[in-house]
């Protein structure tokens, strides 16, 4: 939902930027790596640190500019099919940091109780949420269905998580961060569910 909305802007943002970045020869490949190497280390370097808020808000910037590879495939005539496979599978790479860095701090960050305990089963179901969610749409295009449907999409997913944990660092109720995880784990269960039974219908 919120990627829909998203994409418009960021064209509107970063046409100029990706023109400059075509002059100097930078191809829409490395803009895709570089965004992934970025977000995993800030996700490793500030969110299993404890540094939500900032974290938060640095991945939230560099997520968005994560756009900027395709605004420069489509400026420059390199979309492919390989580059749409990419960009996909690091994505989960970045989402794997992401979830895995905050259920590592509520781990070794929180302090024992049932805030705690809650925390880590609602981020480890985020973490498994994160992964399943696309694997059940590419198993879906690989017999022919495109399973486009669902609640949870990535990018709400990621707003979702972030805030709720940047907000806790922020002094908001503590109970904030699980229950934001537990909106992604569900959200993220709901979505599977949808998506397998439109696949489902579509191959009867």
């Amino acid at each position: 939902m919120l990627g829909n909305h998203g994409r418009g802007l960021a064209r509107a943002i970063f046409t100029s930027p990706a023109k400059l970045l075509a002059k100097v020869g930078v191809t829409p490949n490395m803009v895709t790596v570089v965004g992934t190497v970025i977000n995993m280390g800030l996700a490793i370097g500030l969110l299993a640190r404890g540094y939500l808020a900032l974290g938060g808000i640095l991945i939230g910037i560099t997520a968005f500019a994560d756009s900027l590879d395709g605004v420069l495939a489509r400026l420059t005539k390199q979309t492919s099919e390989f580059g749409a496979f990419l960009d996909s599978s690091l994505d989960r790479l970045a989402d794997g940091a992401i979830f895995g860095s905050l259920l590592y701090w509520a781990i070794s960050g929180m302090a024992p109780g049932g805030i705690r305990t809650g925390t880590i089963i609602a981020g480890i179901c985020a973490l498994v949420g994160a992964g399943t969610v696309p694997y059940v749409r590419a198993r879906g295009e690989s017999v022919g269905v495109v399973a486009k449907v669902g609640i949870g999409e990535r990018t709400d997913r990621l707003v979702v998580a972030l805030v709720g944990a940047g907000i806790t660092d922020l002094g908001a109720p503590l109970v904030c961060f699980p229950v934001a995880l537990s909106w992604v784990a569900i959200a993220s269960f709901i979505t599977v569910g949808q998506r397998i039974f439109y696949v489902r219908k579509h191959l009867k």
